[in-house]
């Protein structure tokens, strides 16, 4: 199906002008000119015109990035890493603009034990870049376990959390082969939005919401006895 620029812009509600900009910079592939002055576009257009968007604003994509994406898009999702790099950049938890440090300046920066550090390793508790890259991040969970150890209590909940986290990584990993499995030029900006909402969205909605509902229980129970 071909559309106008205007039905482009009612299936989008993205400005014709933008919509323009982005051909310009090489985003969008050139509509088929039927005239000098008539142009149509496809639904090829539509999907990436909801995929920009939807990049930009809920990602934070600079032009280059998403340029740098849909120029290496084929018919899988993730067939292409600089496809998934957005969301990859977004997953890990690291800024951006963290301050890195080898596990020696780690370990001297932040007065830590080796052997805690080593445990919190082998656990799986602790997930650096790499066996030489740590962040504060790191070292905000070595300081949460030295809490628990401080009080006196075993930090039972963060081992539980690992063995959930990793079954969880293996459903989301199922979902994303899933989405693959049926990629075409129609649904492609479905595909990656429900990729981005289930993971940043559905996922933190429920895990909140069944936190706070058990807690809510557990209070209603201790005032009623």
């Amino acid at each position: 199906m071909e559309y106008k620029i205007s039905e482009l812009v009612a299936q989008t509600d993205v400005p014709k002008s933008t919509i323009l900009y982005y051909i310009r910079e090489g985003l969008l592939p050139e509509a088929k000119k039927l005239k000098s002055n008539v142009h149509r576009y496809n639904h090829e257009h539509v999907e990436l015109i909801r995929y920009i968007k939807y990049m930009k604003e809920e990602i934070g994509s600079t032009n280059e990035q998403i340029k740098s994406a849909l120029q290496n898009k084929n018919q899988s999702l993730s067939s292409s890493f600089s496809m998934i790099e957005p969301l990859m950049n977004t997953l890990s938890s690291i800024p951006s603009d963290a301050v890195h440090y080898t596990k020696e300046q780690f370990v001297d920066l932040y007065d830590i034990e080796l052997e805690l550090l080593n445990r919190l390793l082998g656990d799986g508790i602790l997930v650096p870049i790499s066996e030489n890259d740590f962040t504060d991040k790191e070292a905000s969970i070595v300081k949460l376990v030295t809490s628990f150890i401080d009080v006196g209590i075993d930090y039972t909940i963060i081992k539980a959390y690992v063995e959930h986290a990793k079954a969880m990584s293996e459903l989301e990993c199922q979902m994303q082969a899933q989405l693959c499995s049926t990629r075409n030029d129609h649904n492609f900006s479905t595909l990656w939005k429900i990729m981005f909402e289930t993971l940043f969205n559905a996922k933190d909605y429920l895990f909140k919401r069944y936190t706070y509902k058990v807690l809510l229980q557990s209070l209603k129970d201790e005032i009623g006895k």
